[in-house]
């Protein structure tokens, strides 16, 4: 049997069978239908737990407020509560304090040697030159003789008595030192306080009278020797120096200006000495 052109019905027939693409569901379309319901159930899930909780906290704040209207007082509603610790109070009483007092600084040295109240160590031309050389450099001067004399110009001679007793010296301290021929005589003169032993050094004329004795001849009368001034604290000092034989010593001379310049340092040495030991034995009395 052949079929026409047409198909089964025949030539220009109408009808067509049936398509298997309309009887297949869209399964896109459900799948995305689905999912849109699925996100509304959520959100609204959530709200709902919003709108949950906000009436939870109303009914919350409700109660609250209706349990103060009830006549209670505010102890009532205290006594509900959990009691808190009770912490020690703090003393009232003020706590002690501690105040270190600094100790007092120990008095310089200068400070003592510059006023007579304060300088009261012993003194006299043995206390003053205990030493029996004195050394400077490693050249070393023998002690000859000492004085000590209240009558300070009885100790001088030319004009150097005067400036001395015009500026209230108190005594006169005397030492000769010798070595190899040149001998030095060392004159200190004590005043009240260093103003007037300043003046008495600027002030100064020759000159300290030489004192011999003790194994030292005659030195420094009727020839011309080397002669200093200085001061420290209330002490005005003054040196002679010349040759035993009674050599005249000349401007260029650098033996007589060396052994001056050396017990003249000596002398200062001694004098600041007593002024560490006054000021030693002070801070030990107040600490």
């Amino acid at each position: 049997m052949s079929f026409g052109q047409g198909g089964p019905y025949g030539p220009g027939g109408s009808q067509q069978p049936p398509s298997r693409q309309s009887q297949t569901p869209d399964w896109a379309a459900m799948a995305d239908h689905s999912a849109t319901r699925g996100r509304r159930r959520r959100w609204l899930f959530v709200g709902g737990a919003v709108l949950a909780t906000a009436a939870v906290g109303t009914m919350v704040a409700t109660a609250v407020v209706s349990s103060n209207d009830k006549g209670g007082s505010s102890d009532d509603t205290k006594s509900h509560l959990p009691s808190q610790p009770t912490l020690p109070r703090e003393s009232e009483s003020p706590e002690p304090t501690f105040s270190r007092v600094a100790p007092p600084a120990p008095p310089k040295p200068l400070d003592i040697l510059s006023d007579a109240k304060r300088d009261k160590a012993p003194l006299s031309a043995k206390t003053l030159f205990p030493d029996e050389e004195a050394a400077r450099e490693g050249r070393s001067y023998a002690q000859g003789a000492t004085a000590s004399t209240a009558s300070c110009s009885a100790g001088t001679q030319g004009a150097l008595g005067s400036v001395l007793s015009g500026n209230g010296c108190r005594k006169l301290l005397r030492a000769t030192f010798a070595r190899d021929g040149v001998a030095v005589t060392i004159g200190v003169a004590v005043f009240d306080a260093r103003a007037a032993a300043e003046k008495a050094k600027d002030g100064y004329k020759p000159n300290v009278a030489s004192l011999p004795g003790a194994g030292v001849p005659s030195f420094c009368r009727q020839t011309a020797c080397r002669t200093s001034a200085n001061a420290i604290g209330r002490y005005a000092y003054f040196t002679i120096s010349g040759y035993t034989s009674g050599k005249t010593v000349t401007a260029s001379d650098t033996k007589a200006l060396e052994a001056g310049r050396d017990l003249a340092d000596y002398t200062f040495r001694r004098i600041l000495a007593r002024g560490n030991a006054q000021a030693s034995a002070a801070a030990g009395t107040t600490g």
